[in-house]
């Protein structure tokens, strides 16, 4: 017996590392050293920092990899992957350096895997960060065959002067939420039962969503915004503190980044709220709380602003062609979002 009849195929691993590698290459920065297929990856820190503090994250897809495997379509959760990391990173001011990934199989798919990477290299060419090594893993009988599994790390850098750890927040700043690109990547679970057991197939195309699939809607990748909020504090815009809506949506993450002696007020009806969620809340007769400790509905990232710049940062993003809404302001209190349906 052989590692090939026990289900893993080494030289098929060895030429899928030769077929990504010019992908690999193209996220490089110029403090990249090396190349691919070492142990490890260096990465020299830019000049110009006095205090530099390095900013980690990690996560993952969850179960939108479902969705991409049944509909063998695997270009974008590579985006979805480095966006859910990058994006965490970028709430303390930090720029995201460089990230590394972990995949794995149950069988080594070429052809598969090569869209996945090529996501992967695309959402570190938007985020500005360099795929600086990864992993990949033959797993047989772990993951069935067509199956697999990805987590992202991403280290980014912030001036320590320019760190923001919420204690810059002041009573009385305003919260500007960022529109996002769609259902993201968290939620889907909740996505996967309301068509499952509503009977609608991916390919069903229902009036809401304007003649788009439901597949094709749901796999709109994350929205990655490490450009525009980079460019806002480059150009000294006052922003205080920053919070990427992820997993239990606006109520669980916007909290995050206040002190303990503060909340949030949200304005209703604010922002528009995207087909998609209209669509799932509609067919799973889901209450609109449990959308909204579920889903982004919308809102991908929020920052908080002195009040004297709410124009010129509305007008900034606008700019940027980012879709910027006014949609709170921080109160005193304990931790609390109010304003959201109960």
């Amino acid at each position: 017996m052989d590692y090939r009849e026990a289900g893993v195929d080494v030289e098929a691993g060895r030429a899928f590392v030769e077929r990504i590698r010019q992908m690999v290459n193209s996220t490089a920065r110029p403090e990249v050293l090396g190349g691919v297929g070492g142990f490890s990856g260096f990465f020299q820190l830019p000049v110009g920092y006095r205090e530099p503090v390095l900013v980690s994250g990690t996560d993952g897809v969850g179960t939108k990899l479902k969705l991409a495997q049944s509909l063998d379509r695997h270009d974008t959760v590579g985006i979805d992957l480095v966006a859910m990391c990058v994006n965490d990173v970028l709430t303390s001011g930090a720029e995201p350096l460089f990230f590394l990934d972990y995949l794995a199989t149950g069988q080594l798919n070429s052809d598969q895997l090569t869209q996945v990477v090529a996501g992967i290299t695309a959402g570190c060419r938007m985020a500005g960060c360099a795929l600086l090594g990864g992993e990949t893993a033959e797993m047989p009988g772990f993951y069935q065959t067509g199956e697999y599994d990805l987590a992202g790390f991403c280290v980014g850098i912030v001036e320590k002067s320019q760190l923001l750890n919420g204690s810059q927040v002041q009573i009385g700043d305003v919260a500007i939420g960022l529109a996002s690109s769609g259902v993201h990547s968290n939620g889907f679970s909740l996505v996967r039962k309301i068509v499952s057991d509503r009977g609608f197939a991916w390919s069903d195309r229902p009036d809401l969503l304007s003649d788009k699939s439901l597949g094709e809607v749901l796999l709109t990748p994350t929205q990655i915004y490490v450009q525009p909020i980079l460019a806002a504090l480059k150009q000294g815009l006052a922003i205080h503190a920053m919070a990427h809506i992820t997993g239990g949506g606006l109520p669980e993450n916007l909290p995050r980044c206040l002190r303990q002696d503060q909340a949030i007020k949200i304005y209703p009806d604010s922002w528009p709220i995207l087909p998609i969620f209209r669509w799932l809340a509609t067919e799973g007769n889901v209450h609109p709380s449990a959308m909204f400790n579920t889903f982004n509905m919308g809102i991908g990232f929020v920052v908080l602003v002195a009040p004297e710049q709410v124009t010129e940062t509305l007008q900034f993003f606008r700019s940027k062609n980012v879709v910027a809404s006014v949609i709170g302001e921080v109160i005193p209190g304990s931790g609390e979002l109010l304003g959201l349906p109960e």
